[in-house]
């Protein structure tokens, strides 16, 4: 509508079928790995710019603005050369809805992914947007990525060389939980 504009993009792959990871083959005991953000990558910027108006008017700092124009992370290649390498039977990449949603979408109906709040500090940006909202750690958890872009289930045997494989790759990746069978109706369990 008159000078503003929307800007939209998008990209679609071709993968063999016999290759989908569809998160069918998760199991007790796989290890969950973290691959780190960039930033809020595409996610909660209305809420985002609320919070910075009123940060504004309320006379607050604003955070570096470089933090929240980071582009978001690619992950193709790291993941590309994971797959070539290490059985990977799960994958979940951490968009709208955070990790609270993203997470139980791939998981069957048999186990749940119990993540540990400890394994990672969340970034300056991501503090910032809670602490001028005045967000709790669950909305922060449903809205944005808290410095988690992507999670990955690989079989516990597997877990260090996949870390170490996506460090070389150049990213900054850690093991954040282990997939437990479902005991009730939780996908996903939270423990810190």
């Amino acid at each position: 509508s008159g000078d503003d504009y929307d800007l939209a993009g998008f990209c679609v792959g071709v993968v063999e079928k016999s290759k989908i990871i569809t998160g069918e083959n998760i199991r007790e005991g796989d290890a969950i790995i973290a691959i780190a953000s960039s930033g809020p990558h595409s996610n909660g910027y209305s809420l985002i710019r609320k919070l910075l108006d009123m940060a504004k008017d309320e006379g607050q700092p604003a955070p570096p603005v470089d933090e929240l124009l980071a582009p978001t992370r690619i992950y193709v290649k790291p993941m590309l050369k994971l797959f070539e390498q290490l059985p990977v039977n799960g994958l979940a990449h951490i968009t709208g809805g955070g990790l609270l949603e993203n997470i139980p979408r791939v998981l069957p109906d048999d186990v749940s992914a119990a993540l540990d709040l400890n394994t990672w500090k969340m970034p300056d940006i991501f503090e910032w947007l809670q602490n001028t909202g005045n967000i709790t750690q669950h909305e922060m958890l449903r809205t944005f990525n808290c410095g988690v872009g992507m999670t990955i289930f690989v079989p516990a045997d597997h877990a260090d060389s996949a870390i170490s494989l996506l460090i070389d790759s150049g990213e900054s990746a850690w093991q954040i939980g282990e997939v437990r069978a479902r005991g009730g109706n939780e996908a996903l369990i939270l423990e810190s």
